[in-house]
């Protein structure tokens, strides 16, 4: 029977720190006069992004992710605490920080963790909020292979993840194969496992996985990217 893995990109296959890099190059003394931390802001931009994204996904008033990501900034330093983010910070260097989303670097293992799948049989997939040039760029910047035709962005349906209509068009385009959803979120592969997906989670990114939220759980869970895929390699031999 064929295999399926269908990954996320960012956050799980991609690293963010090359952005948060970036604003401490940027902004990074401007933040820390105000006891605020390049990381800490940027991943208070870069999720408060996602909720907006989603939120207008929801209510059928879908954007690409960039688009929103950019408007959001100004907002974040008032959030933050800055009083006056138009003359804190400029539109040039906003436009900077968002670019280096595209300078993102793949995480360690993730090769090698696509190798192990493949020699097992399993087709390799993604799917991303993130738009294809970028994340294909991710990719090819590593020396990755990774097929134009195996990645699905949200952009194409206009249905943000994780709303579970994200999920179906590629579940269903498996018919009776065996499918896995592969994530560092574990909101995201348990949204996939209420689809039909067998759900692998990695820890990677958050770290605590915060289960009892979500009344899923998952068939396989592992630290590392090649161990996640020697476990789902494992299940799929049982």
């Amino acid at each position: 029977m064929p295999k399926h893995v269908v990954f996320d990109v960012v956050g799980t296959l991609v690293s963010y720190d090359a952005f948060f890099a970036n604003i401490e190059k940027v902004l990074g003394p401007r933040l820390l006069a105000r006891n605020i931390t390049p990381k800490i802001f940027g991943f208070a931009w870069l999720e408060s992004s996602e909720r907006e994204f989603t939120y207008l996904s929801i209510s059928s008033r879908y954007k690409p992710y960039k688009q929103v990501f950019s408007s959001m900034f100004y907002r974040m330093l008032w959030m933050s605490g800055i009083s006056e983010p138009r003359s804190f910070a400029t539109d040039a260097e906003r436009d900077e920080m968002v670019a280096s989303y595209s300078t993102l670097v793949l995480r360690p293992g993730v090769q090698e963790t696509f190798q192990l799948l493949r020699e097992a049989g399993f087709e390799v997939w993604a799917l991303s909020t993130g738009d294809e040039e970028r994340v294909l760029g991710y990719f090819q910047k590593a020396g990755v292979e990774f097929p134009k035709s195996n990645l699905r962005s949200c952009d194409a349906k206009g249905v943000a993840k994780p709303a579970l209509d994200a999920y179906r068009p590629l579940f269903d385009s498996f018919g009776d194969d065996e499918k896995w959803f592969a994530a560092a979120h574990y909101w995201d592969v348990s949204a996939a496992k209420i689809v039909g997906f067998k759900g692998a989670y990695c820890s990677i990114f958050e770290k605590e996985d915060c289960k009892e939220l979500f009344d899923v759980d998952m068939d396989v869970m592992a630290d590392t990217l090649p161990e996640m895929a020697k476990k789902i390699i494992d299940v799929s031999k049982s």
